[in-house]
């Protein structure tokens, strides 16, 4: 029964498409196929009574109900979902850039008056002591601040799942940088005056957090798009 409600359907839609009928004429063309599909209808509907078999009518929308999907249910793309921050991030983000672009200069300015200290102790020209002290002090206040705003910013983007793994690694690196620079400058600098082995201790620490803050710092200039 099935057959007999879709045949002419069918048989009207290809034949209408393939030699470019008007609706009229695919009317037509489909009383006549219906036609056909009943003669073949009472013709199985014969053939059963011989057989004895009964076969329970069904209505061709019955039918079509439970054909399977052919195509997919269009389903609405989902959008992306937008993240905010607060006002503050990309002024606290500035802020933080500018900073960190700074310790630049100061690196090579410790640098200088370290080697004169390393290489003449307590014979070291009065610049390099009093750059050293100054340049120190100077780091202490730009570290403090950039790991507040740094950690706040990093707070604050935690629903942002891009970059989120490089600004991670960025904030643990700067806080192994700032455990390096107090130390090398609250506990060893006033041993290094009068230990070979604290001297080299100091250096050998505050190059490393050197390194390790130009290191992450390129990182996150060149990697966090």
């Amino acid at each position: 029964m099935l057959l007999s409600g879709i045949l002419p359907l069918l048989l009207a839609s290809v034949v209408a498409t393939d030699t470019g009928l008007a609706p009229a004429d695919s009317a037509g063309l489909a009383f006549t196929a219906r036609a056909t599909s009943d003669s073949l209808a009472a013709a199985v509907a014969r053939f059963d009574a011989t057989l004895g078999v009964h076969r329970t009518p069904a209505r061709v929308g019955d039918n079509l109900l439970r054909l399977p999907r052919l195509f997919p249910a269009d389903t609405p793309r989902a959008r992306p979902r937008a993240i905010e921050v607060s006002d503050w991030y990309n002024r606290r983000l500035t802020l933080h850039r500018y900073l960190s672009y700074s310790v630049i200069p100061i690196f090579g300015a410790q640098y200088v008056a370290g080697r004169q200290l390393w290489d003449k102790g307590r014979d070291a020209p009065s610049w390099a002591k009093n750059t050293h002290r100054v340049g120190a002090t100077t780091l202490a206040g730009i570290f403090t601040v950039n790991t507040v705003t740094g950690l706040w910013n990093l707070w604050d983007s935690r629903s942002v799942s891009q970059g989120r793994a490089l600004r991670t690694v960025h904030a643990l690196s700067m806080l192994a940088a700032d455990a390096g620079f107090t130390y090398a400058g609250a506990k060893l600098s006033q041993e290094a005056e009068t230990s070979l082995a604290k001297r080299r201790e100091h250096r050998t620490i505050a190059l490393s957090s050197m390194a390790v803050t130009i290191v992450s710092g390129v990182a996150m200039k060149f990697l966090n798009r």
